[in-house]
């Protein structure tokens, strides 16, 4: 909301009366708004706080001027080579994005849809995942990942409808073999991408909330879920905390707190005791599964 740190007007005031200007009109229309101005309301406040904008000096257009009109994606522009050290290294990171991206997915259900999402569900995003990166690096894309500030823009609207989405990717698409409109989009100042966002963030931080707030929260619950935000959070906050370790530790553990916070809920789930109420779910629970399992197995057979 201050304008971004790289910036030299980093912190102005023009940056923050913008900021909030553009947050006002989003939590406005949340609140207030009714039909197309409520679902739209992110983007109406990023245009408003982006016509203010203009008279402060903070849009300046001419890289849109400098891009080209049409460019079409290079397929295997580089070409295809297999070092073991780099397939190692990518697929961890992608593994452990995977449990990101689990997140991210039932952050979504809970959100949006008031329910946790299924196994099926997460294995179909997953496997989406994985093919959709497949094919960028065929077309010179980096890797990509999970944006949990979409989870966010789901809860506050509520709008799931696959064909909304498929519009979505369609500008993403037009975005990225038109560059004029890429770079135009680029051309929006952070201080209103600041103010119209930060609701999101309250949004993720809330559902991520109400996600832990669904298990009972007994002693041990307790500590697992607040030893891992704690040393997660704390060690990516702290960039030199893991400078004497190698590049790759800091890769993996130093960039995000999930990574981290998420290996050390494993270990402390399956380390500490649980309680007997516990463990007697998990027995009707492996009961109920395996029950599941039998008559699908007796239902296949019949057919």
């Amino acid at each position: 909301m201050a304008g971004g740190t790289s910036n030299p007007d980093y912190g102005s005031w023009q940056n923050w009366v913008v900021a909030f200007l553009t947050l006002a009109v989003v939590t406005a229309l949340n609140h207030f708004g009714k039909g197309i101005l409520k679902l739209a309301s992110i983007l109406i406040g990023i245009l408003v706080g982006y016509v203010v904008s203009i008279p402060f000096g903070m849009v300046n257009l001419s890289s849109v001027g400098e891009a080209k009109v049409f460019q079409l994606p290079q397929f295997m522009h580089f070409g295809i080579h297999f070092e073991i050290s780099a397939c190692v290294a990518i697929g961890l990171l992608f593994a452990i994005n995977s449990v990101q991206a689990i997140g991210d997915y039932s952050a979504t259900t809970i959100g949006a849809m008031d329910r946790v999402p299924e196994d099926r569900e997460l294995q179909n995003g997953i496997m989406a995942y994985g093919v959709t990166n497949i094919l960028g690096a065929l077309l010179g894309g980096l890797p990509t990942a999970t944006y949990s500030q979409n989870v966010g823009i789901v809860t506050t609207t509520k709008v799931i409808n696959r064909w909304v989405l498929g519009l979505a990717a369609a500008i993403l698409g037009v975005a990225g073999i038109v560059p004029k409109f890429s770079a135009l989009l680029t051309t929006i100042p952070q201080c209103v991408l600041g103010g119209a966002t930060v609701s999101v963030f309250a949004s993720i931080a809330m559902t991520g909330m109400k996600l832990v707030a669904s298990a009972e929260m007994d002693y041990r619950n307790s500590s697992i879920v607040g030893l891992a935000a704690a040393i997660g959070v704390g060690v990516s906050q702290a960039s030199a905390a893991l400078a004497s370790f190698p590049d790759w530790v800091t890769t993996i553990f130093g960039k995000s707190p999930v990574v981290l916070a998420t290996l050390i809920a494993v270990v402390l789930n399956i380390i500490l005791p649980k309680s007997r109420d516990e463990k007697k779910h998990e027995k009707e629970l492996k009961k109920e599964v395996k029950e599941k399992i039998q008559q699908d197995h007796e239902e296949f057979e019949q057919e």
